[in-house]
């Protein structure tokens, strides 16, 4: 995607466009476990996959029970197919990697091959609110 001149609004061949939304991904049974080492493998993984899909990820935060993502996307994208897949991807793909490389720390919470719940929060953010949702997700851990 390429910003217009003033660096608002996605330009495209017929399209100018400012899509962001705010994603909340929930950890299974809300158990504490995003911390340290997991909590920055899961931001890594978050940004390589918005980045090969050519998204602009403006900020992510975890909390311990869970993750934050504030993007903006092109026209072309068909959002719930986004979501189920990013889902799907971010959650069997992260969580094979998870279980195996943070297995003990896991082990206190999760009996099955279990990390992420089914249940996820989106909506649309306004050009008016960016700021005050990327502050919000800044300040996951300050609470």
């Amino acid at each position: 995607m390429k910003k217009n001149n003033n660096n608002t609004y996605y330009l495209n061949r017929h399209s100018c466009f400012l899509l962001q939304y705010h994603l909340v991904l929930v950890t299974k049974y809300q158990k504490p476990v995003i911390t340290n080492d997991l909590e920055k493998f899961l931001i890594n993984y978050t940004n390589t996959y918005f980045n090969e899909r050519d998204f602009h990820l403006i900020e992510i935060n975890t909390n311990v029970d869970h993750v934050h993502i504030l993007f903006e996307c092109g026209t072309n994208v068909n959002l719930s197919q986004f979501i189920n897949a990013f889902k799907s991807a971010f959650k069997s793909a992260s969580s094979r990697n998870i279980r195996k490389n943070f297995q003990q720390q896991l082990n206190e919470y999760y009996w099955k091959p279990y990390f992420w719940s089914h249940s996820y929060f989106i909506c649309t953010v306004s050009e008016r609110n960016t700021k005050i949702v990327e502050e919000y997700i800044k300040n996951q851990k300050v609470e």
